[in-house]
Parts: C-alpha cells; sequence; structure tokens
C-alpha cells in the first residue's frame, strides 16, 4: 500500500495522510452559491473532490462528505458590503429567493449526476441552519472574539493569532492597502461580518441582536461542525475561497471551538477556456448541458475536468474534449474486446505474465494518485495496461475476467465509463454475428445490408480491431 502524501494549502507543503479515525475520512467541501447556472470553472473544484472522495473509497476508507448548498449571505463583492448574490438574482428574474436557489439547486444537482459525481451524504442549505449560526455566533461574542455594534456582529481578527497563515496574508498587508475606511463600525478594517442588519434584504430572520441575515463565512463553520464534529480531516474549494472565506471559517470555527479544526486543506487552480479566463464578457462560462447540446458527450467532459492536476491551471478547449472522448474510447474498447474473447474459453487459468501487468497497472494507479492525487501518472499506467491486454492474442475466461476487473476497480475512482447495456435484444445480437461473419467472408454487401437493417431497428454497431463489434442504443 502506497504511503498517501498531500499538499496541504495551510502549511504550503507536501504532508503524510494521517486520518483522526483509523479507516474513516471526512471532508467538508464549499458547494455551489445557488444564483445562476454552475459552469465547468465551478465543476473543476466539485470534481476535484470526488476525485478525492473516489480515491479514498479505492483504499478501503469509509468516507464521510458534506458539501453545502449556499442559498442566502453570499455578496456579490465576497465582502461585507454589496448586494447578495441570491437578492440580485431574485430581483433579475422576479422571483422569491427561495425560488432561486431551488432552481438552480436543481440545476447543480442534474449538472452533478451527470458527471457521476457520487452524492455528498449531505447538502446542507444555509437557510436550514440559522439557529446553528447564531448559537456559534454568540459563543464568539462570549468569548471575546466577536462584538456587537447596533444589530450588526462582526469578528475582531486581532483576536485570533492565526489569521492570515492560510492565504498568507498578514494584517499588516492588508490594513496597508485599506485608503479608505469603508465601516466605521468596525474595530479594524478586515473585521468580518457575522450577523448582518439590512432592512431592505430579502431573507431575514430574528436574532438575539434583532432581524438579520447571516454573513457568508459563518454559515460553512457552523454547519461543518454540526454533520463533521469539531474537527475533521479534509476541506476543499477552489483557490478563490482561499481568502477571504476559509481564512474566516477558520478564525471563526476555532475561535468558538478552541481547537484545531482542519487538519488538511486542498484547493483547485483556476480553469482557463482557450488560454482565456472565463467570464460572461467573453462568453465562456459554459455549462456542463450546454456542451453537451454541443454534442460533446458527459464522460469526455468529466474526463477533461479531472485529466489535469488539481494544483495547476487547466486550459480547457473543445480540441482537449475530443481527445478525452478518444482516451476514454481506447479504455472501452479494450473492456469490449477483452469481455468478447472471454465468452471463447471457459479455463480458469490465468498466466503468470498478464496477473504480473494486473498488478502493476493496479499498484502503479494507487501510487500515482497517492502522490497528492497525480492524475497524469495514473492516467499513463491505465493506458499501459490497457496496452498490454490489448497484445494478447490468446485469453481464458479467467483472464478477462480479471483484467475487466482491474480496470473496472480504477473506473471506480476515475468514473468515466458508461455502463454496460446488457439489454440489446437476441435478434440483433445475431445480426451483428451474421454481419461479422459476412465480414470474414469478404461479402461486404451482406455487411453493409445488416448493419442497415441493425440501425433501422434502433441500434448502432460499430466496428472494433480484430473483426470485433460493439452494439450500441441508437
Amino acid at each position: 500500500m502506497s504511503r498517501i502524501r498531500f499538499y496541504n494549502t495551510f502549511s504550503k507543503q507536501i504532508e503524510t495522510f494521517e486520518p483522526i479515525e483509523p479507516g474513516k475520512v471526512k471532508i467538508y467541501s464549499c458547494g455551489p452559491t445557488v444564483y445562476s447556472y454552475p459552469h465547468i470553472g465551478n465543476f473543476r473544484s466539485f470534481l476535484m473532490a470526488d476525485l478525492l472522495k473516489r480515491f479514498f473509497e479505492f483504499k478501503g476508507y469509509s468516507v464521510t462528505h458534506i458539501m453545502n448548498i449556499t442559498d442566502v449571505g453570499h455578496l456579490l463583492e465576497d465582502a461585507d458590503e454589496g448586494a447578495d448574490k441570491l437578492e440580485e438574482a431574485a430581483r433579475r428574474e422576479k422571483k422569491d429567493p427561495l425560488q432561486i436557489a431551488q432552481f438552480y439547486t436543481d440545476s447543480f444537482m442534474a449538472a452533478a449526476e451527470l458527471l457521476t459525481m457520487k452524492p455528498a451524504d449531505n447538502y446542507p442549505k444555509a437557510t436550514d441552519h440559522i439557529d446553528e449560526m447564531i448559537a456559534m455566533v454568540q459563543v464568539l461574542i462570549d468569548n471575546g472574539h466577536a462584538y456587537v455594534v447596533g444589530r450588526n456582529v462582526y469578528y475582531d481578527v486581532t483576536t485570533f493569532t492565526d489569521y492570515g497563515k492560510l492565504s498568507g496574508n498578514t494584517l499588516d498587508d492588508l490594513n496597508a492597502g485599506v485608503r479608505i475606511e469603508v465601516n466605521s463600525e468596525k474595530k479594524n478594517p478586515q473585521d468580518f461580518a457575522l450577523w448582518k442588519h439590512d432592512p431592505k434584504h430579502l431573507q431575514q430572520w430574528d436574532s438575539p441582536w434583532g432581524r438579520g441575515f447571516p454573513g457568508w463565512h459563518i454559515e460553512c463553520s457552523a454547519m461543518s461542525v454540526k454533520y463533521l464534529g469539531e474537527q475533521f480531516d479534509f476541506h476543499t474549494g477552489g483557490e478563490d475561497n482561499i481568502f477571504p472565506h476559509h481564512e474566516c471559517e477558520i478564525a471563526q470555527t476555532e475561535g468558538a471551538t478552541g481547537k484545531k479544526w482542519v487538519n488538511y486543506w486542498m484547493h483547485g487552480r483556476f480553469l482557463m477556456f482557450d488560454g482565456e479566463k472565463m467570464s460572461k464578457s467573453k462568453g465562456n462560462l459554459y455549462t456542463i448541458q450546454e456542451l453537451i447540446e454541443k454534442g460533446f458527450k458527459k464522460n469526455a467532459i468529466r474526463y477533461a475536468l479531472i485529466s489535469s492536476h488539481y494544483r495547476q491551471n487547466y486550459n480547457f478547449t473543445f480540441a482537449g474534449l475530443k481527445a478525452a472522448e478518444q482516451a476514454i474510447d481506447k479504455i472501452s474498447q479494450c473492456v469490449f474486446t477483452i469481455k468478447q474473447k472471454s465468452k471463447a474459453d471457459s479455463s480458469e487459468t490465468i498466466r503468470d505474465e498478464v496477473t504480473a501487468f494486473i498488478d502493476k497497472g493496479i499498484s502503479g494507479f494507487d501510487a500515482a494518485l497517492s502522490d497528492d492525487l497525480n492524475i497524469s501518472k495514473a492516467l499513463a499506467t491505465v493506458f499501459e495496461l490497457v496496452k498490454e491486454a490489448n497484445k494478447l492474442a490468446d485469453i481464458t475466461a479467467a483472464e478477462a475476467t480479471a483484467i475487466v476487473a482491474a480496470i473496472e476497480k480504477i473506473d471506480s475512482v476515475l468514473g468515466i465509463l458508461e455502463e454496460a447495456d446488457d439489454s440489446i435484444p437476441a435478434e440483433i445480437a445475431d445480426l451483428a454475428e451474421r454481419r461479422k461473419q459476412a465480414k470474414l467472408a469478404k461479402d461486404w454487401a451482406a455487411a453493409d445490408a445488416i448493419r442497415d437493417e441493425i440501425a433501422t431497428k434502433g441500434f448502432v454497431l460499430e466496428d472494433m480491431p480484430g473483426h470485433e463489434y460493439r452494439i450500441k442504443k441508437n
């Protein structure tokens, strides 16, 4: 078993993973703010978390994964001033904020399913956890980390000595950049809101400090503690979450509990599109559904988004999507061919050389992902396994079963292979076999006629190497 190592954003170095509880892993992921359709840039960090979870399950760990849904409090500039993203969408679309939130939550879930993301154990909504947030804010006030001004509550960053450790910022550097006092209520320019009062805000709750709504940062602190406890293993998100969001989360949670909160922080880098930063103005904020409507396969989108190391900026292109489809086809064709060969022999013999390249493939894949999710190296081991499997001229049923099982075990992490369709009617299977025999006899006219007949019945027959074929529903 390979030693698992990850880069920890907090320590700025690679660390060996040690679970808090043996055999168990707890992961909290910053999920979507549900005010618009999620785009491919959002899904890069979501899929990083999915890959991490799948890898730990591959390693035999029991994983608990929580991903929040932000449906209140996330302001446009990620600060304490300005409009709430949900409220802006509600006014733009002339709907209630909760209607907006539910619509875009459903959109996120549908896209996540298309990308075969394994569901989190819970998707807590911020609006369902106001009581937990209020309770944590009160603890912070009692602990001397927060103060009340009128109906607003702020976190005093000078009371938390580790503030800035995650992002590398210091209060001196942050304050040096402040030229205008934005909010005279704050003791320090970098203090942030835990509870806000705004009579114009569409979503309001009663609190000890008057009616208002929570700050964005307090949401994740309260919900993660509720579902994962005061200490857990991983917190994931995009690099744009590092500051101020995750920095403030640490100050809040550790200020409330007095304990180290998260052991490992993982952040995915930005996604570029055709070498440019993604933005609405450039028209390159593609959603998953838009790419599918352009003719790209959902598993190719997933492959493209996970195929580059999470700590490197990734340039997403349409050409890259085509290459992803071709890469998946290589693996799929290997699985199909091996399954076909297994039908020809019922022997339970597995040669040593077959066992050797299977073991090498699995162990190489394991070792690569154990090295800070080195996905490029992991994929290289997959294609080496496929290459060795394709070299086999003769194969026993037991060997075929072992090879397919190895590839499927690897795919339990990658999540890119389509499920085999076992519902091909016997009539279609018989036609396909007759066409194969016609091709072997070089009766091309008969082979073409049979292929056309299969098409009229709603199926597609794809030729593969070695006179093999694959049948799919049209």
